[in-house]
């Protein structure tokens, strides 16, 4: 899977690779044009905040095989019952909310196959906004593990985030815990579990990607 070993996401070495290119063409022009030393400290300062965007953390999953983890860094913004669409069910949603300040590598909830993928165009509300799960550009995963239970987790667009990255398709096999996406620049991520799932976790609590524990199977 990619970005199992960089420090930096791959999809940022681009942003990283040009910020940095302005920084050294002005620290160069400075020597000729004095106020270009303040371009090039604004230009590093930005290079400096693209590297920290795009960190790429290793993280350790929980030993309990039952144990659903978050797919992201953020913060519980919604936490009830909803009807998930695809799959025709009622189910438990939780939605995380991710900031700029937050890693944005999204990691796999469960282990399983994807039964099924999805992707919707949409809006770009603001992702706090619960009309975000419905109308805004999403990409999403139902994922199976071996004992027949059914998840699904959506990678939602935001205001600002208009770029989904999701590495895997329909027949996939996914490891609890690895990478499989990104959104780049704030975002949100949905979670949809199956109601016999005991809940670990509240509105406001913080998560970490593939070490936070959202539910636990029966």
């Amino acid at each position: 899977m990619r970005n199992e070993k960089s420090p930096i996401a791959v999809e940022g070495i681009p942003f990283l690779a040009g910020t940095g290119l302005v920084t050294v063409v002005l620290v160069l022009l400075a020597g000729a044009i004095p106020f270009c030393w303040i371009f090039a400290l604004v230009s590093l300062i930005l290079t400096g905040f693209v590297a920290f965007f795009f960190r790429n953390p290793v993280r350790n999953a929980p030993a309990d095989d039952r144990a659903i983890i978050a797919p992201a860094d953020g913060v519980v913004i919604y936490l009830g019952p909803a009807r998930e669409e695809h799959l025709g069910e009622e189910m438990t949603k939780i939605s995380i909310f991710m900031s700029v300040f937050n890693v944005h590598i999204n990691r796999v909830p469960m282990t399983g196959t994807v039964e099924d993928s999805f992707y919707v165009k949409g809006k770009f509300l603001d992702v706090r906004d619960q009309r975000a799960s419905f109308e805004n550009e999403q990409s999403g995963l139902i994922v199976r593990n071996d004992r027949g239970t059914r998840i699904v987790v959506v990678q939602v667009a935001g205001l600002i985030a208009r770029r989904i990255v999701c590495y895997v398709t329909k027949g996939d096999r996914l490891v609890r815990g690895k990478r499989y996406g990104l959104i780049r620049f704030g975002s949100r991520l949905d979670v949809y579990l199956p109601r016999e799932v005991a809940v670990q976790v509240k509105m406001g609590d913080k998560t970490i990607a593939g070490e936070t524990i959202l539910g636990l199977l029966p």
